[in-house]
């Protein structure tokens, strides 16, 4: 059974930074697909980065230049690193991982930024 903790979310000021961590339990990481989407209140889910078993990395256009994506197979672990943080990034961030067609999310970390 494959499982998503996540964990490093929080309230900051605009302007901030956070770092969300994602580790992986019961999956060969090495070869899963991950990522991470939000949701904010009375919206959708949303697509904010993914990081392929390759490496090859995909953004939102409203993240890129300010959000990181990476990965640390031996942890079996992928970050999100977050910078220059807007009130519009407030949402709950999720955690997810695909290897073959099974796709696993995590159970959710709050952030909120403040104006």
């Amino acid at each position: 059974q494959v499982q998503l903790v996540e964990s490093g979310g929080g309230l900051v000021q605009a302007g901030g930074s956070l770092r969300l961590s994602c580790a992986a339990s019961g999956t060969i990481f090495r070869i899963a697909d991950m990522g991470w989407y939000r949701q904010a209140p009375g919206k959708q889910r949303e697509l904010v980065a993914t990081i392929l078993s390759s490496g090859s990395t995909n953004y939102a256009d409203s993240v890129k230049g300010r959000f990181t994506i990476s990965r640390d197979n031996a942890k079996s672990t992928v970050y999100l690193q977050m910078n220059s943080l807007k009130p519009e990034d407030t949402a709950v961030y999720y955690c997810w991982g695909r290897l073959g067609f099974s796709a696993t999310w995590g159970q959710g970390t709050q952030v909120t930024v403040s104006s």
